[in-house]
């Protein structure tokens, strides 16, 4: 099962960059996407109807902001839309696909720049931490696929002293990412297979890659752990500031 997060950036953009070409050659079975930016009902339909996936959106109330998808090959179970909070499940911020032996969700973290943003963020984040400790209860896998916006140690960005105030690298969110894949028994499948430094999956189109982030991860339970059989990020096409995260797992649908 080969499983793909990508923050596309806005779903309009990311088609104009070749989005849905690059899928149809991309050979995956579940792709997550974040900051779909549009609500269903105003897309095109073959950003609904594309051969060979099915598609599931979780829009945002507001109009051209956030919003989570999943294309998948095989018919989820399940959807499951929103994390339960109406302030966050109005923001389109989380979607999940229930297969039969596992469960995958897409996840979008809010950014953020000014105070305001980074205590929106924060708040959000400690409603995902509460979901996430009651997954951890039930007796089902987990992938949750997704933009997190957080570069959780110094080998995941470029000049990280310089950015030790500054949102995706402040204390309080990599202690969050510490209790994500500590005490709650997360996983960072990405890092089981690749410990490199520097292994970007965000800069903007107009700087180099050395100033980039690892702002977007496939966390999962620990079972799964030792089914991941290959970790990669995709630097071609840019189709987004962000990459696409591949994880390909020994696991059946």
């Amino acid at each position: 099962m080969k499983v793909v997060t990508l923050n596309v950036n806005g779903l309009v953009n990311a088609a104009q960059r070749g989005f849905f070409e690059w899928l149809e050659k991309l050979d995956a079975d579940v792709v997550c996407v974040q900051e779909v930016r549009a609500k269903e009902y105003q897309l095109p339909e073959a950003f609904l109807d594309v051969p060979g996936y099915h598609a599931f959106f979780c829009d945002a109330e507001e109009d051209g902001y956030s919003g989570t998808a999943i294309y998948s090959r095989v018919m989820p179970k399940a959807i499951i839309r929103g994390l339960g909070s109406p302030q966050w499940d109005l923001e389109g911020r989380f979607i999940q696909a229930d297969f039969n032996n596992v469960s995958i969700a897409s996840i979008a973290v809010p950014y953020a720049q000014t105070e305001d943003e980074i205590e929106h963020k924060l708040a959000f984040l400690e409603v995902l931490q509460q979901h996430m400790k009651k997954t951890r209860r039930k007796r089902r896998e987990f992938i949750f696929a997704g933009s997190y916006q957080i570069a959780h140690r110094s080998i995941d960005l470029g000049n990280w002293e310089t950015h030790q105030r500054e949102s995706g690298f402040l204390p309080e969110e990599r202690a969050w990412m510490d209790q994500a894949t500590g005490p709650i028994g997360f996983v960072d499948a990405f890092r089981l297979m690749n410990r490199k430094d520097r292994q970007h999956t965000w800069w903007p189109f107009d700087e180099a890659q050395a100033n980039g982030m690892r702002l977007d991860y496939q966390m999962i339970t620990p079972n799964i752990a030792d089914f991941v059989l290959d970790v990669g990020i995709l630097r071609e096409p840019r189709i987004s500031p962000h990459l696409p995260v591949v994880i390909e797992y020994d696991i059946d649908f």
